[in-house]
């Protein structure tokens, strides 16, 4: 059976067309390379264009200039010998294949070039088959792995395609999310744009079906779990909290790590800096309440309760969308009540982190927490990235899609005073657990609407009296008791956007279209947005 789906038939996607594929580039870098001239020839003879220098440095001004996808290095040249030469290039692209071939078969400099994360190591003499065999495993390995990658997705378009056919439940959701999220990962590197383009559509059917799902059943959620409810933002501590806690007895301090606006793909580029101190022993997810914002997702979080029920119970911490200030600096308060609730009686505490200077110094004061049996830590990186990004030219570049995007939060994390406090935990033999409050997603479509002076500013959801709007464009929401969220007059409605639009008044409507797409956004429905990861996890 073929499955055809955005005009495109699963046979006829993307096959390699050999006529297109560009010759591999080497760089030959050795000061007797007139003697490697047979080498040279018969690496030439197999299909690959062979470029040859005498010295490293002849070598790194050809580097800078023009792309290699491999690189033989001498390693005894006389000035800038191989070792020197291959750390230059590493700086530059370190990514790129370096194949180093020496006289010695010293330890020490066997080690510092492994050290230096070459990909392969020939002792001379060499023959032309090591050479060859050398390139193939170093080139040919990640074509393989890529051309294997897109033939396994092409299999799962079918299972994904046919599964969104039909009835899904929100277990079923966060599935396909996974599964579409992992795939986006492993074609990050390959070189078929076509495939991509498959997936990203497929991501876009995916994002347009669950928003109908979920704005079906979300009322019932809201109004009391089922056998088929997903875990939301304010039952989740209260479900997933004791049975952790309920381990403390054993008297290994627990650690509640909330690091706003987590992506499920952004955690998948965090996780594997954790593996060499903790193992996963739960990977799982749950959904945010609407709107997947701050202000309503992560106070209900700790709160454990709705944003209505928030304030109706405790008016005294709830920050209404026209008051001044921060809208969650009631959260230890409302984490300390709800600890009460669930019948937690031991050590706590709660700790914010919105800026480097505050990160640096709870790393200095880390040990004060040794004592407690649990502490949650809240932590802005991502949040304040994605909202810098918006208004910063320089991080537009730096992370100019999506993958630039998660490549910079690996950066910051790998490098941040939260790696240093994660490492920490695990000396302490302490269980932690990831987590976040809403996700976020990348916005390209415009649609207009209005509202009085008093409406808030998000582009994912607005809430207001007499708002202006095409019914058809947004998920409204006439009764928001219904759905658990305060009032804050008796015509107050809620309307959110779906998929990747955002919402914008007709005043300067163009530029502020221009100006806020390809942006990252929270507070309406997506994937992206609700469905986001639950992490535990046990020290090595």
């Amino acid at each position: 059976m073929q499955v055809n789906l955005y005009g495109i038939q699963l046979a006829q996607l993307y096959q390699p067309d050999l006529n297109m594929q560009r010759t591999p580039r080497i760089l030959w870098a050795d000061d007797e390379i007139d003697l490697l001239k047979p080498h040279v020839l018969f690496l030439e003879s197999k299909g690959f264009h062979v470029t040859g220098v005498n010295s490293g440095v002849e070598a790194l001004d050809l580097f800078a200039t023009e792309v290699f996808d491999l690189v033989f290095l001498d390693e005894q040249m006389p000035g800038l010998n191989g070792l020197e030469t291959l750390q230059r290039m590493k700086e530059q692209r370190p990514h790129l294949p370096v194949i180093m071939i020496t006289k010695s078969e010293e330890e020490q400099i066997m080690e510092e070039a492994i050290g230096s994360k070459i990909s392969d190591y020939l002792i001379k003499p060499v023959n032309p088959n090591q050479i060859l065999l050398s390139i193939k495993k170093n080139l040919d390995e990640r074509r393989l792995v890529s051309e294997k990658a897109m033939t396994d997705y092409q299999r799962e378009f079918r299972e994904i395609s046919m599964q969104l056919m039909g009835r899904l439940n929100a277990a079923d959701w966060a599935s396909i999310y996974q599964r579409l999220v992992y795939w986006k990962l492993e074609l990050e590197s390959s070189q078929d744009e076509g495939m991509k383009d498959i997936l990203e559509m497929q991501f876009k059917d995916a994002n347009r079906q669950f928003a109908k799902f979920y704005e079906q059943e979300y009322p019932e959620w809201m109004a009391g779990p089922d056998d088929d409810s997903p875990t939301l933002s304010h039952r989740l501590l209260p479900e997933r909290l004791p049975p952790v806690l309920e381990r403390t007895k054993d008297g290994r301090p627990v650690f509640l790590v909330v690091i706003d606006n987590l992506r499920l793909d952004q955690w998948r580029m965090i996780e594997p800096l954790l593996l060499d101190k903790y193992r996963v022993t739960r990977n799982d997810s749950y959904f945010s309440i609407l709107p997947t914002a701050t202000q309503y997702a992560r106070n209900a979080l700790f709160a454990g309760l709705s944003p209505a029920e928030i304030a109706r119970v405790y008016p005294q911490h709830w920050v209404g969308e026209e008051e001044e200030g921060s809208k969650n600096r009631h959260e230890k308060e409302l984490f300390q009540a709800m600890l009460k609730r669930i019948g937690f009686e031991g050590k706590s505490d709660y700790h914010k982190i919105t800026n480097l200077a505050a990160g640096r110094k709870l790393v200095e004061q880390f040990h004060q927490l040794k004592g407690n049996d649990l502490t949650a830590l809240v932590y802005n990186f991502v949040d304040m990235l994605s909202h810098a990004r918006t208004e910063m030219e320089v991080l537009k570049e730096l992370a100019d899609d999506e993958a630039a995007y998660r490549s910079l939060t690996h950066s910051w994390f790998e490098h941040s005073a939260l790696k240093e406090m994660l490492d920490k935990m695990a000396e302490w033999n302490a269980r932690v657990i990831i987590t976040t409050d809403h996700g976020t997603i990348r916005v390209s479509n415009p649609v207009q609407v209005k509202g009085e002076r008093t409406t808030n500013s998000n582009l994912r959801y607005k809430v207001g009296r007499n708002l202006g709007y095409n019914a058809k464009d947004v998920f409204e929401v006439r009764d928001p008791e219904k759905i658990g969220l305060p009032r804050p007059h008796v015509s107050s409605s809620y309307i959110f956007s779906r998929e990747d639009d955002f919402l914008v008044y007709p005043n300067k409507f163009h530029h502020f279209a221009q100006y806020f797409s390809d942006t990252f956004q929270h507070g309406g429905i997506s994937l992206e947005e609700v469905i986001i990861p639950w992490i535990e996890l046990e020290t090595n």
